[in-house]
């Protein structure tokens, strides 16, 4: 199943914040302004949070790598930025920044080709 920008990018951030085993409110904020910005329309989140709640904690990276390509190819370059603020601000929420936070955002990284250029 293909997930469009917006559900992928919610999937991301609810596995961002859940990697380190703790969700806090401060998190919780980030991803409703994020639903809040990129969903046109009031949506039930329902399905995708029955998703992600019995998705294994092994399996994270696996679909988090397989969100993150379904919507890197609905977005532009724009986009992807856009959303890799919210993930940072996602991840320094809780000011404390994990070690799984930093390997799925390196993940990210690699997997969009987001390297710097020297």
């Amino acid at each position: 199943m293909k997930f469009n920008k917006s559900i992928a990018g919610y999937h991301m951030l609810v596995l961002l914040s859940e990697v380190d085993g703790y969700f806090d409110d401060a998190e919780k904020a980030v991803v409703e302004e994020y639903i809040q910005k990129n969903f046109p329309i009031p949506i039930n989140l329902e399905t995708e949070n029955k998703v992600l709640s019995t998705l294994p904690r092994e399996l994270y990276m696996e679909h988090f790598i397989k969100v993150a390509n379904d919507f890197y190819f609905d977005s532009n370059e724009e986009e992807r930025i856009r959303f890799l603020d919210f993930a940072f601000k996602l991840m320094h929420a809780d000011a404390k920044l994990s070690r799984e936070e930093n390997i799925f955002i390196d993940a990210l990284y690699t997997q969009w080709d987001m390297g710097v250029d020297e």
